[in-house]
């Protein structure tokens, strides 16, 4: 697909005018980012692993019939999706204590939680991202308490899926966060999943052993972030189970 007009660049991709009205090319990097930013680096193959991953669960979700942006992959880096209005929030699901809830609670990483926890972010690099409460989201007009509602119901269904697919091939969903976007058909509108649902915006434990398949391997300096990713696709099946990390394309004379 010929590259188009650019709409805009974030830390993890690129999005694109996309070939018909109300489309966009969302654009997979290879760059990793932590803590808002401060820590960076270029990991070979990542935004194919990310753009690969996000199709299996985007799919997987439209099957079930949990709405999202996705229409199709392009290419090895790149998908075409709804143009939608973004929501300026971060759900967040928790199933287990880890992160920002173990430092703000002083629960112990790993605690299991009583049922899953909702939260949300406002989303704002220069401010961090910070959480914020239903009140402060309709106070000041991000969304209405239908919107809320609609949103919460959408993310427990996005982990009831998430958690079976992963618990099916030995990794446990920690948490994950999400992003909603408004689609309007005429006066009609609707909320659906937007973005991406990958490693990067997913904490994976390894059921049995612990092992960080997220990326708190690039985080916390705990290992090569490609093998870990790779590892997830092969374990669903997106990547066939001896295929080695992708890195960059080689040419062949």
């Amino acid at each position: 697909m010929a590259r188009r007009k650019k709409i805009y660049e974030g830390k993890a991709k690129i999005l694109y005018e996309g070939p018909e009205p109300g489309t966009i090319v969302q654009y997979f990097k290879d760059d990793a980012t932590a803590f808002n930013a401060e820590k960076k680096d270029v990991i070979e193959g990542k935004g194919v692993l990310n753009n690969r991953l996000s199709e299996y669960f985007m799919t997987g979700l439209n099957n079930i019939g949990v709405p999202t942006h996705f229409i199709k992959r392009i290419n090895m880096r790149e998908q075409l999706v709804r143009a939608v209005e973004i929501i300026p929030l971060e759900v967040v699901v928790r199933n287990v204590a880890a992160g920002s809830i173990s430092k703000r609670l002083g629960i112990e990483e790993g605690t299991p939680l009583p049922r899953p926890i909702v939260e949300y972010y406002f989303k704002d690099d220069k401010l961090g991202d910070p959480m914020v409460g239903e009140e402060h989201i309709i106070a000041f007009g991000w969304a209405s308490q239908q919107d809320l509602d609609d949103i919460v119901s959408l993310a427990l269904r996005v982990n009831d899926f998430m958690s079976g697919v992963m618990m099916g091939v030995g990794i446990r969903l920690v948490d994950f966060k999400i992003e909603i976007g408004r689609i309007w058909d005429g006066d009609y509108m609707r909320l659906v999943v937007a973005d991406e649902i990958s490693p990067d915006s997913c904490r994976l434990w390894d059921v049995t052993t612990g092992q960080k398949l997220d990326k708190d391997v690039f985080r916390r300096d705990l290992g090569n972030l490609a093998d870990a990713y790779t590892e997830v696709a092969r374990r669903l099946g997106v990547l066939p189970k001896n295929s080695a990390p992708l890195g960059k394309p080689k040419l062949i004379n």
